[in-house]
């Protein structure tokens, strides 16, 4: 399955994300917790340097628990201070107040030294498109500052939120990169919703998905679906189809809807906490 998905506001993203880096003193990258190292946007690196980095690893709630504790050891490795989160919960805002002033430390020490006080930490928000940057603003923020949506690509402009006199965050439009080089990065973004369904085949994606379940996690779809055995894709996507009742025209088993039924069910974690790749090494 060949995936490429790089619309052409995306584009004019990057300009501006490259023009407004020298505003900002830090820069927190939003990271999907189920697909940690696909989700990181490899331009982000370039753009950020020398600026100070938080990862937030979102959607943590849908991730395996054990999964996500190594790669938080693998981004600290990397000297990124690293949260777990789950952008919907406002208690979990605190860690994330916390981690900024402890990243940007440095900046008010300098700034003291020179007679400025309270100037407010300006921090851009980056990630992929869907891996829930608005929807972190809004948390943080107590209040809807940002457009949001279950959908890539609702964010089309950068946009300015002034959070009290500590903070002020820059959000910017989700973006990808212009071609993916290894296709299981495409495969586990547009599991993960990062890529429009549109340019996607349910059944196929669904195929691939159902070949890492059984390799990775084997008993998540037979507690799901109630099957009593799981050998071969196409076997399992047809056993899904009758158990559920995804019949078409004529009484034929429907598989793009049993398909598109497999992936809301793991995006929604109803599959359970399931993360899609581990750290190398």
């Amino acid at each position: 399955m060949n995936i490429q998905w790089y619309p052409g506001h995306m584009t004019k993203a990057k300009r501006n994300m490259q023009e407004d880096i020298k505003l900002v003193d830090l820069v927190i990258e939003l990271l999907d917790a189920r697909v940690p190292f696909s989700s990181r946007n490899p331009d982000i690196d370039k753009l950020a340097a020398g600026k100070a980095r938080l990862v937030l690893l979102n959607k943590s709630d849908l991730a395996d628990p054990q999964r996500s504790e190594k790669w938080k050891i693998w981004f600290e490795e990397k000297n990124c201070r690293t949260v777990l989160l789950d952008s919907r919960v406002s208690g979990a805002m605190k860690e994330v107040r916390r981690v900024i002033e402890e990243a940007c430390q440095q900046k008010r020490e300098r700034d003291r030294r020179r007679g400025i006080l309270n100037r407010p930490v300006r921090a851009m928000v980056v990630g992929i498109p869907n891996v829930g940057k608005s929807t972190f603003i809004n948390t943080f923020a107590g209040r809807a500052a940002a457009r949001t949506g279950d959908k890539p690509g609702v964010t089309r402009g950068n946009q300015w939120i002034r959070l009290g006199k500590g903070v002020e965050l820059l959000d910017t439009p989700g973006i990808l990169w212009p071609k993916f080089e290894d296709q299981q990065v495409g495969c586990r973004l547009a599991a993960a919703g990062a890529i429009s369904d549109t340019i996607v085949d349910p059944a196929e994606l669904s195929l691939w998905l159902i070949s890492f379940l059984q390799q990775e996690y084997p008993q998540v779809l037979c507690e799901r679906y109630g099957l009593e055995e799981t050998a071969g894709e196409a076997a399992v996507l047809n056993s899904i189809a009758g158990v559920r009742g995804c019949i078409g025209k004529g009484g034929e088993l429907d598989y793009e809807r049993a398909a598109r039924l497999i992936l809301e069910d793991f995006r929604s974690g109803r599959l359970g906490r399931i993360t899609l790749e581990e750290p190398e090494g």
